[in-house]
């Protein structure tokens, strides 16, 4: 799979499975949703969520997004990560949700909502993509 390919399955595929490195170097995964923005995979999370921490000291990431399914098709995405705080945030997170779960009934809510939970946009930028072989 090369990362136009996983950048298209993350387009129809939303669940999955960030893995982060500690500052020990052992591996801090956390389960979350993911959007397509262009040629970047964008995550919302809290700016005090351990995962963002990690990403802010070692800008980097794995990736395994997963079908509904879970035993069906799956893409391994890797790549440098930038973290991107409020206020510059909101518009992507806009974008993110609607992508993912359509128009928001309340969009005034969902922005006092982003900005009370203190929401960040995590972008991955691809560099690498799988799986390319199967077993």
């Amino acid at each position: 799979m090369d990362i136009e390919a996983a950048l298209r399955f993350v387009t129809e595929n939303h669940h999955g499975v960030l893995a982060t490195r500690r500052r020990d170097g052992a591996t801090q995964m956390s389960p979350i949703a993911c959007a397509v923005d262009g040629d970047t995979i964008v995550i919302s999370s809290r700016e005090t969520a351990m995962k963002v921490k990690h990403l802010l000291r070692e800008p980097y990431a794995a990736l395994c997004v997963l079908d509904d399914g879970f035993y069906g098709a799956w893409a391994q995405i890797e790549g440098p990560t930038e973290i991107v705080h409020l206020p510059e945030a909101m518009d992507g997170l806009i974008a993110y949700y609607r992508q993912i779960s359509g128009e928001h009934p309340d969009w005034d809510d969902y922005r006092s909502a982003m900005e009370r939970e203190r929401r960040v946009l995590i972008r991955i930028r691809p560099t690498r993509a799988g799986p390319s072989v199967s077993g």
